[in-house]
């Protein structure tokens, strides 16, 4: 399907995957914000998840020459998926799920929880040998290390899933905790103070950004890629400990569990990348790359089905696609207008926690994944579909 709005703005249009009476009044202008920005190349692409954020909307595409909008990039940075399929007959894993999801929630720390101890896989990450001098600063180093294999709370989660061929996958969504939000909130702060001296006129203060070739840029360029290269360490630890627990649940007693593909990918993040032509920066918030080829991961709700998918490398999305459902509504409202009875309907089938706790993470609280995935048949194709039998959430 191909871009179904287009926006106008001062600068830049706007090019969305989604009808316009699908996204918020709000969202709208926050993308027409971002595209009156000098710096912006070519259009901002929105993709059909697209939904409000800070600053930048939540699903958007941002393509920037000599700028870097760190409110853009959003603050849980290096967010992403990993998934995994298992090389396991199934029926040695799809039992007494109630004990697998306990077995996962005590090898995993779940939200606010961190890692009492540190194990060899931690301690001994090649990140720490160039760990940037603002986490030092921020004195992030001992905090990051217990949270590195943690999963946080939020819409972060462990899924437990299988495929129409009936194979078992592990995914799971979760990016760089505490250090990652850390840097992300002080290099905003400190981007809206050094506009507010320069008296530089914005739409939005949450757009600060920083220029290309200041000091400022270079440090929060280098604290972003370190946050990116941890979020995607935390993914790959996490998924060693829950194949772990896997390996003592059918019985292998620790030993490794087989799989066949892995796939791991970030949907909050910023990079340097060839497009038109042009060296620029895209920054993607809530988006994955989908270069032609490139493996991706599109999760719908905890009660939802969830897609493995190929990049088809649209030069229009900035070789993009969206990256989940989206939000349809506020956390809050969604504990408003829904209770326990609803969670346990909605999630009928998944083993996970049913109580107030998870309310706002309930299904009816996401957009309809499969819509989503028909509004970018030109940006992806899918290889697998999957639906989750275990959901474990922080």
């Amino acid at each position: 399907m191909p871009i179904l709005t287009n926006l106008k703005s001062e600068n830049k249009p706007v090019k969305i995957w989604a009808p316009e009476a699908e996204v918020e009044s709000q969202a709208v202008r926050q993308l027409q914000n971002v595209a009156s920005l000098p710096f912006v190349f070519k259009h901002v692409a929105a993709m059909p998840d697209v939904h409000l954020g800070i600053g930048a909307t939540v699903g958007s595409v941002i393509a920037t020459k000599g700028a870097v909008i760190p409110a853009a990039v959003g603050v849980d940075i290096g967010c992403g998926m990993i998934a995994a399929r298992l090389n396991v007959e199934p029926h040695r894993i799809l039992h007494d799920l109630d004990k697998l999801r306990h077995s996962i929630e005590r090898s995993v720390p779940v939200g606010h929880e961190s890692n009492r101890s540190l194990t060899s896989s931690v301690e001994n990450w090649e990140g720490w040998k160039h760990i940037p001098e603002s986490v030092s600063n921020l004195r992030l180093k001992d905090k990051a290390a217990h949270q590195l294999g943690t999963l946080g709370g939020g819409n972060h989660f462990i899924e437990i899933c299988t495929d129409a061929d009936g194979a078992v996958w592990v995914m799971l969504h979760s990016g760089s905790r505490n250090v990652g939000k850390s840097l992300a909130e002080e290099h905003i702060r400190h981007a809206k103070s050094e506009l507010k001296k320069l008296a530089t006129a914005l739409p939005d203060p949450d757009l600060a950004y920083y220029v290309e070739g200041t000091p400022e840029y270079e440090t929060y360029m280098r604290d972003l890629e370190w946050a990116q290269e941890y979020a995607l360490e935390n993914r790959e630890e996490m998924l060693r400990r829950v194949l772990h627990a896997i390996s003592f649940h059918i019985g292998m007693k620790g030993a490794p569990v087989p799989f066949s593909m892995k796939v791991n990918c970030h949907h909050n993040y910023a990079t340097r990348e060839i497009h038109y032509g042009e060296d620029v920066l895209v920054t993607r918030k809530g988006a994955v790359r989908a270069e032609r080829g490139d493996m991706g991961i599109i999760p719908g709700s905890m009660g939802a089905r969830s897609y493995i998918v190929r990049g088809k490398g649209n030069p229009e999305s900035f070789n993009s696609c969206a990256h989940g459902a989206g939000r349809r509504m506020s956390r809050s409202e969604a504990k408003r207008r829904f209770d326990i009875t609803d969670l346990i309907e909605q999630t009928s089938g998944v083993e996970c926690r049913k109580d107030a706790g998870v309310i706002d993470e309930i299904p009816s609280a996401y957009k309809d994944i499969d819509q989503v995935m028909k509004n970018q048949e030109d940006l992806v194709e899918v290889v697998a579909v999957l639906k989750q039998v275990l959901c474990v959430k922080g």
